[in-house]
């Protein structure tokens, strides 16, 4: 299954590819991640993409530290909802525990494990992938980033007590301990950073409960992200859709295979990439007509329609009557009920 994550994961990554002497459209059109991602921060693109993109550049530019460089320019704002909630919470643990719990909303295949004892709070992170492990790039940037946030709830001074890392060590040492400000330890176990156990107590200044509290129940309505192949091209075709640019190729695109791979796993899930076009068309048409501003061949040419007159064919087939008598107020009883 492919995992997918929030796009704004790339948002620093033009400005770090050029730091570095890259271009960062060339090194995007390399693994066939589509460049409309970096225009927009909710897009969903496959991790493998982001994975592939992230070891090219950094074996490309001999930037050993290309992840870290990513986390470095990153923050809260990266992770959308995520990072909203865990800057509402009241104290570092509590937020720590909301990033643990919601982070798959922003990354499919990212788990963070927060485990305690009387002195130490571990916090273990794992990144599923067809590896074994996943490359150091993707390691580097996802745990670095998570450094980065939970130094954003203490301040820039803070550091953690150590940070284990299960590859072996780079050629720079040095700058792994410059960016993380304690000792990194190479060839360990697990992927994890080690603070206090008493940081976990540290209360939030900016924390308001109000806002967490609207915020986590609106999380929580989104929390189970999509796990089938159905579900995600679901998800992707109606964010493409809405932007105007959706096709099979588009999405195979953003979920890094192949068009015959999703019309072969969606045929196996007793549907097709036409059947969820055509659900997620009759989902948004019915808003863009009532709009009465709205040119009805504007309206064909976003939905990818060869003409207005072909989309008049397909509505009234769809809705068992045309624009102009929806628009009147004449529906159907069956398509109200749909």
């Amino acid at each position: 299954m492919t995992d997918l994550i929030r796009s704004a994961g790339l948002s620093y990554y033009p400005e770090v590819a050029r730091s570095v002497g890259l271009d960062p459209k060339h090194m995007m059109r390399k693994v066939r991640l589509p460049l409309a991602c970096l225009d927009k921060p909710d897009t969903p693109i496959a991790v493998t993409g982001l994975r592939r993109l992230l070891e090219l550049s950094a074996e490309a530019s001999g930037a050993e530290d290309f992840g870290l460089q990513l986390a470095e320019r990153g923050g809260l704002t990266n992770f959308g909802a995520v990072g909203l909630i865990v800057r509402e919470q009241a104290t570092v643990g509590e937020a720590i525990e909301a990033f643990s719990r919601f982070i798959p909303i922003h990354h499919d295949g990212m788990k963070l494990d927060v485990t305690r004892n009387k002195q130490t709070v571990t916090v273990t992170q794992h990144l599923r992938g067809r590896q074994p492990t996943a490359p150091r790039q993707s390691i580097d940037m996802a745990l670095g980033s998570v450094h980065r946030i939970i130094q954003s709830l203490f301040g820039s001074d803070w550091r953690p007590q150590e940070v284990h890392l299960h590859y072996p060590p780079p050629l720079d040492r040095k700058r792994y301990r410059e960016f993380y400000g304690c000792r990194v330890t190479f060839n360990a176990e697990a992927d994890s950073i080690l603070l206090s156990a008493h940081d976990m107590e540290r209360r939030i200044p900016s924390a308001h409960p109000l806002i967490a509290s609207y915020l986590r129940k609106r999380i929580e309505a989104i929390e189970t992200r999509p796990a089938s192949w159905e579900e995600k091209v679901d998800e992707v075709v109606r964010l493409l859709l809405a932007g105007g640019d959706c096709t099979v190729e588009r999405v195979a695109e953003h979920l890094a295979c192949t068009r015959r791979t999703i019309h072969r796993h969606l045929a196996e899930a007793g549907t097709s990439f036409s059947a969820i076009l055509d659900a997620q068309r009759a989902d948004l048409v019915v808003q863009l007509i009532d709009d009465p501003g709205r040119p009805l061949a504007d309206i064909a040419v976003q939905l990818g329609f060869s003409a207005q007159s072909a989309m008049a064919r397909w509505f009234r087939g769809h809705f068992g009557c045309t624009i102009t008598a929806w628009r009147k107020g004449a529906r159907p009883l069956a398509a109200t009920a749909a």
